[in-house]
């Protein structure tokens, strides 16, 4: 999925919520915004948002020399994910269909973008769970996912952000004995993505096979990642990608792809055929 014009302000949303992270002094601030926006300038439109926020994140790191200007709100929301863990495996427990409420719980977790906004707290995550065992699936290709994940020998589950995984970990622990799962985070850090370090936190990794895509990038650029998971995405059976930007970065990718996510932005919304708020488990068949 190519940008469009509406991405740059995203683009300097994420920037100002960066650098207010990394310092109160707005001299440090105004230099990091000036910097960002002569980059924006001259980036090309026709490649992926993702492509050009990993510019963007690189320059904010570099510029403020320091490694992961999230770490404190992504140590927060895993914290609140774990709170939240016990009640949300009893409602998939007490649920007549487990797996659907296991997918429809993982999508909620997909609120905890700060890609998005800046201002989320515990409040509408919770609001957001509640909404999500009641609201349609505006595109629900889920009896097919449920089919696949039945066939699959081998799954790769690409997670999306921080906290997220911890809802990740409700659907992976119904899918679990049906396939070999691997789950991938991010190589380095970038805005709220999950690392092996969140993985770790979260539990996940006693769950799971947790692996590095080798990248700094949002979603997943493939040819950014390293030969390891090139191949692993390559020869694995079923690929369920969480969030808007493993959408916006394999939109276009094989047909054995499933993204699970919330559509948070109208850009996203607008090229996948729904609302914003929506919630949407989506198969691009290319048959």
């Amino acid at each position: 999925m190519q940008a469009y014009l509406d991405c740059v302000v995203c683009l300097v949303r994420q920037c100002l919520d960066a650098s207010r992270m990394l310092t109160d002094k707005i001299e440090i601030q105004e230099k990091i915004l000036r910097q960002v926006l002569l980059e924006i300038s001259s980036m090309s439109f026709e490649q992926s948002p993702p492509y050009m926020a990993l510019k963007v994140h690189r320059l904010i790191r570099e510029i403020a020399r320091d490694g992961d200007p999230y770490k404190e709100v992504k140590e927060l929301f895993n914290r609140v994910a774990l709170e939240l863990y016990p009640e949300l495996k009893e409602k998939i427990k007490g649920s007549p269909d487990p797996l659907e409420t296991a997918v429809r719980l993982a999508i909620a977790g997909n609120i905890i973008d700060f890609a998005v906004s800046g201002n989320l707290d515990r409040n509408e995550v919770e609001k957001t769970i509640i909404n999500s065992l009641q609201q349609p699936l505006a595109i629900n290709k889920l009896p097919q996912l449920r089919e696949a994940a039945r066939e699959a020998t081998s799954i790769l589950y690409l997670g999306d952000n921080a906290g997220e995984v911890v809802f990740d970990r409700l659907l992976i622990e119904e899918l679990q004995p049906a396939a070999k799962i691997t789950f991938a985070v991010k190589g380095h850090p970038v805005i709220n993505d999950a690392t092996m370090e969140d993985a770790v936190a979260t539990g996940l990794t006693q769950v799971v096979k947790v692996v590095s895509n080798g990248s700094d990038a949002p979603g997943t650029i493939l040819e950014l990642c390293s030969p390891e998971f090139q191949r692993w995405f390559k020869n694995t059976d079923l690929i369920i990608a969480k969030g808007q930007a493993n959408y916006e970065t394999l939109s276009e990718a094989a047909e054995k792809v499933y993204f699970l996510l919330m559509a948070k932005c109208p850009v996203i919304a607008r090229d996948i055929g729904c609302q914003v708020g929506d919630m949407v488990v989506l198969h691009k068949n290319r048959g």
